[in-house]
């Protein structure tokens, strides 16, 4: 005797699907990347995952590279902003804004080089801006350079997590290039290249948060001292 073939089940008898809301795919998504790797957060993934259609998300989401920023944005939540309203001096606190947003990224290294092209526009990210701008004001840094310091500082924080992020995924290789550089310099001809030869090896030296530290504070002493017309032809 064949063994009977299952009764179809009806879709009554089937548990019904959570409604799909932006927040629940973003919420998904993250946790996709978190687990997967952020190269596997596609829209066909994620439909997978939500048990639909990928037409059905882009009512919520256009395209891969929004869905990216979205899950940015949700993480730019964790960005410390305390520093903004805090007591002290404003440029070490303005590091400090910088310095949590750079290791947010560098605790997601997959997001750290999207985050290079996604344009997050949601409250965490504005949150990030008011604060940087905040602290510009306080210092005071005249309007129209510090509307221009807030896309150089975040885009130095963005480039120096995306760069330790693709340095980490290929340890062994980074560390060989290190060692090759540093011999390089080391035995660098003094009549050729007096000045590299005077510097030596201090030229790869520090901790990346230490050299990080010291790239922000560049940026808002030269934001601070650098009209937004000098670069122009007419200045």
């Amino acid at each position: 005797m064949s063994p009977r073939t299952p009764a179809p089940r009806s879709r009554r008898e089937r548990p019904a699907k959570p409604a799909l809301t932006y927040e629940g795919i973003v919420h998904t998504a993250v946790r996709l990347m978190q687990t997967e790797g952020l190269q596997r957060v596609t829209m066909r993934r994620l439909a997978q995952e939500l048990d639909t259609g990928p037409a059905s998300l882009y009512v919520y989401v256009a395209n891969t590279a929004e869905l990216h920023a979205a899950i940015l944005e949700k993480l730019l939540g964790a960005v410390d902003l305390t520093q903004a309203t805090a007591a002290g001096d404003w440029r070490r606190r303005l590091v400090a804004v910088l310095d949590s947003y750079t290791w947010v990224l560098f605790e997601q290294p997959s997001l750290a080089q999207s985050a290079l092209v996604a344009r997050p526009s949601g409250p965490n990210y504005l949150a990030l801006v008011e604060a940087i701008l905040a602290l510009l004001h306080e210092g005071g840094v005249p309007d129209e350079q510090a509307a221009w310091a807030v896309d150089v500082l975040l885009l130095v924080a963005t480039a120096t997590a995306a760069e330790h992020s693709a340095r980490r995924s290929a340890d062994d290789d980074a560390a060989d290039e290190l060692s090759y550089l540093t011999a390089a310099i080391a035995g660098v001809d003094p009549v050729k290249h007096p000045r590299t030869s005077a510097l030596g090896t201090d030229l790869v030296s520090g901790a990346p948060r230490e050299r990080l530290t010291w790239f922000f504070h560049v940026l808002i002493n030269g934001t601070l001292a650098t009209p937004r017309r000098a670069g122009s032809p007419d200045a």
